[in-house]
């Protein structure tokens, strides 16, 4: 019978000094920005280099059958990168490097380590950029993009994650490398593996490649819409008629009245008309202003106060205090950040729905959503008292207004994660949402990847 002690003493003999056992780096291991944390330390932190590191040490973990969570930048709000008691946490941070670049191609192959903005800033000489980009992009690496199928504030009119990765390079459990999808726009050989993986939480493999789908960058002006409503509810109505109007902004983003209120005092604006909620739209390519002056019709026949900037840099500053939601948020207390996603026809009916969860259960729970895709979160926020490590589990109270929340977006026909994933807090409600036969085949599927069950145990799937 192996121990964690026989995992990590094989872990030192090949793998030397990326084999991390001092006290802060396991401690930061059980943790991501979700406010969960796993229970108990992890044996080790792996802080792998390359790809043979992440193969050296899943044949490791497979052999003495030590489960491993992959873990990046540790910026996920699912807790699906938390290591506790008797795991190998393996880091792929430091495997951040851009291994190519075709501009012809429109294509990059990356490490699953790079920053999303250290991406686009080397991109961008070659009048390229990657398409996802979640609010967090400053701190979060494209694996982790990758992992949870983080899409973030330009979804509605370049696509999901899916839609901007060709491929992905995969270590399995017992040390494997699969190479999978291709580097073509067209591409049906097989089943499509590598859309399996994008969003799978670690629970199929080890990313460890990626090949990219690029875009050029967008020609012509960028123009940026502020648009004030009395309440919550007028600004998705007016954020819903943007979307049946035909026209399509690159971004779409709706704040309500706490969310905007706590970013104007975090960032020393003056203060907003009280109650008021904001949205914030931008278009862009040859038809932005035109594309702008439309939709701003649109938002002042819905009762919205509409100003319109065709200055880039303004357009980036009105865009910041969308940005700035979850550090201001931590100014109001601990907050459980969560992910809703609801048809965008349906984004008042949900504002109605947070509205009424607020009131039955006596919680607060400020909301932005990128309005262009349907994708909303609400933020619980609560008090309570950190641990030894600074962490501060949501009581059961926040639970119970969370389970009446999730259920019903489920009932306007959404889903309960756009893009955060399932992790550890949501897996009690997977079945709710994909019924107990496609939950047990999507379980069946993880085992033909990982026979042992070693890879991201208890996340997702678990009982």
């Amino acid at each position: 019978m192996t121990t964690g002690a026989d995992a990590l003493t094989l872990l030192r003999a090949e793998l030397g000094d990326r084999v991390d056992t001092s006290p802060a780096s396991l401690a930061a291991a059980r943790a991501d920005k979700s406010g969960h944390a796993a229970s108990g330390h992890p044996i080790a932190v792996v802080h792998a280099r390359s790809v043979e590191d992440v193969q050296r040490t899943l044949r490791i973990a497979s052999e003495t059958g030590t489960p491993v969570v992959t873990r990046g930048a540790g910026t996920g709000l699912a807790g699906g990168a938390n290591a506790g008691a008797g795991e190998i946490a393996l880091s792929v941070r430091a495997m951040d490097r851009i291994l190519e670049v075709r501009p012809d191609d429109l294509l990059a192959v990356v490490e699953p380590g790079i920053l999303n903005a250290d991406l686009n800033a080397a991109l961008a000489p070659h009048g390229l950029w990657w398409a996802p980009d979640p609010a967090s992009r400053a701190i979060s690496t494209v694996g982790g993009n990758i992992a949870t199928g983080a899409g973030g504030l330009l979804c509605a009119k370049y696509g999901v994650v899916r839609d901007a990765v060709l491929g992905v390079d995969i270590v399995l459990a017992d040390g494997r490398l699969l190479t999978l999808g291709h580097r073509t726009v067209k591409g049906v050989t097989g089943l499509d593996l590598t859309s399996l993986v994008i969003g799978s939480e670690g629970t199929l493999g080890v990313i460890v490649g990626a090949t990219l789908k690029l875009r050029r960058l967008m020609p012509g002006e960028v123009c940026t819409i502020a648009a004030t409503f009395p309440d919550v509810r007028t600004a998705a109505e007016a954020s819903a008629a943007v979307t049946a109007s035909g026209t399509q902004p690159a971004i779409m983003e709706l704040m309500d009245a706490a969310s905007l209120a706590a970013v104007h005092a975090l960032l020393s604006l003056g203060p907003p008309t009280p109650g008021a909620a904001q949205l914030t739209i931008q278009t862009d390519g040859p038809a932005a202003i035109a594309e702008a002056e439309a939709i701003a019709a649109v938002l002042r026949r819905a009762g919205g106060t509409v100003a319109v900037s065709h200055d880039r840099e303004e357009g980036e500053r009105l865009l910041t205090v969308r940005r700035s939601m979850h550090p201001a948020m931590e100014t109001l207390g601990t907050a459980l950040i969560e992910d809703v996603s609801v048809p965008r026809s349906a984004l008042p009916a949900m504002f109605d729905e947070i509205a009424r969860v607020e009131r039955e259960h006596g919680v607060v729970i400020p909301t932005v959503a990128h309005a262009g895709d349907g994708n909303l979160h609400p933020n619980f926020i609560f008090e309570g008292v950190p641990d030894e490590f600074g962490v501060v589990e949501a009581p059961e109270y926040i639970w119970r207004a969370a389970d009446d929340l999730f259920r019903a977006a489920l009932r306007l026909g959404g889903t309960l994660t756009g893009e955060h994933g399932v992790g550890v807090l949501k897996r009690r409600w997977l079945a709710d949402e994909l019924g107990e036969d496609q939950w047990e085949l999507q379980r069946q599927i993880t085992r033909l990847f990982d026979p042992q069950g070693i890879l991201n145990p208890g996340k997702v799937f678990a009982p």
